[in-house]
């Protein structure tokens, strides 16, 4: 997910203890003697918990401080997340060296606890032996984390009913993005249209490719399907030592969508040869080569349960996922940023031009690409 503008939060000490106290509210296997911060999202607050059990050994959990001003149903969250990972533990092979995250419960056998102000906590069985990358280092980690998102979607297709909870609604509705961008323009409350006509003209003139996909989906061409809906590298574990992708994390945002949001969001943010916020356009490019690296990835796990109209608009779902979340930066520009978080003055301007350069880019490759899509769908 897209990092929102952050509430202020304690100073690094008073954050460590408050991880350690809300860390005795769950079924750990000791007493928890250490806290610090662990890795680099920008929405959870994350912390490494270090127990020592009876026997000496050490034994670590991955402990998270639940955004409640992005997630407002906590909950609904919760019990999605419950449900997917339980599920996916099941149906991964044993010994198999992929592994899905286990939940460890409060005292009281719930997913989730609250501390004394109230905040929503949860806990995870820490996974060694693997680590996240943000950036992309070499084309077999785009084809490991594709592969593994195609999996993680292979192994929720059977989920029983009901049907999950969209955590966040409308997450990838383009035609309201759209209409919000179109809204936000009309009102212009920052006073920041005028400097940015010539990213508004790009906007408004791909209108059309906005319900190009919801509309196969109302005709039911395009299924549902339980999707991650924020397929970034560093969503994915790889093994320190075989570079085999271990694990799909953070899964907030896994809820009912189209499998071509997930693979749209892998192009948009692996193939770019440029840093998202780069104002070097000139360095914008959609790579081939890791492009073909996501499709080998992809398809070599997802094949056998995508049906051929999902095959048909994978290398357009990147540059529609590309589009869209430009125009989510543009739009927030436009607003006055009161969404993503910014650097500078112009940063989300920065960032749409970036995106919609990468969609000029996958536009002018997008019949290469798509053919490279079918040859790879029909040659196992």
């Amino acid at each position: 997910m897209l990092s929102p503008q952050p509430p202020a939060v304690p100073g690094p000490d008073e954050r460590a203890a408050q991880a350690l106290r809300a860390a005795t509210r769950f079924q750990l296997d000791a007493p928890p003697m250490q806290a610090a911060p662990h890795g680099s999202g920008h929405i959870n607050d994350t912390f490494a918990v270090t127990c020592r059990t009876a026997s000496g050994q050490a034994r670590r959990y991955l402990l998270q401080r639940i955004n409640g001003r992005i997630f407002r149903d906590i909950p609904a969250l919760m019990d999605n997340i419950a449900r997917v990972t339980r599920h996916a533990r099941a149906r991964l092979p044993a010994g198999g060296g992929e592994r899905a995250l286990t939940l460890i419960p409060d005292r009281e056998g719930a997913a989730f606890a609250r501390d004394e102000t109230g905040a929503a906590w949860r806990c995870y069985d820490f996974i060694d032996g693997a680590r996240t990358y943000d950036l992309l280092e070499r084309p077999e980690q785009a084809r490991e984390a594709a592969a593994a998102f195609g999996r993680f979607q292979g192994l929720l297709a059977d989920l029983p009913a009901p049907r999950l909870h969209e955590t966040i609604p409308a997450f990838h509705h383009t035609r309201r993005r759209f209409e919000t961008f179109v809204e936000m323009l009309r009102r212009d409350p920052a006073g920041r249209a005028a400097s940015a006509r010539e990213e508004i003209a790009f906007a408004a003139a791909r209108e059309s490719t906005v319900d190009r996909l919801l509309q196969q989906h109302a005709r039911g061409e395009l299924p549902e399907r339980i999707t991650h809906n924020d397929t970034k590298l560093n969503n994915v574990m790889l093994d320190d030592a075989t570079g085999r992708a271990v694990c799909v994390i953070d899964l907030d945002t896994v809820m009912p969508g189209l499998a071509l949001y997930d693979f749209g969001d892998l192009v948009r943010s692996a193939t770019n040869a440029a840093p998202e916020d780069g104002t070097d356009l000139a360095q914008v490019t959609a790579r081939p080569e890791i492009f073909t690296a996501l499709a080998e990835g992809y398809l070599s796990t997802a094949r056998d349960f995508l049906c051929p109209a999902e095959i048909a608009e994978l290398a357009f779902s990147g540059r529609l996922i590309t589009f869209e979340i430009g125009l989510r930066f543009l739009t927030d520009f436009l607003e006055g940023d009161v969404y993503f978080k910014t650097k500078r003055p112009g940063h989300n301007l920065d960032r749409a031009r970036n995106q919609f350069a990468l969609v000029r880019s996958l536009e002018a490759q997008q019949d290469a690409f798509q053919r490279r899509v079918d040859h790879l769908a029909a040659h196992p």
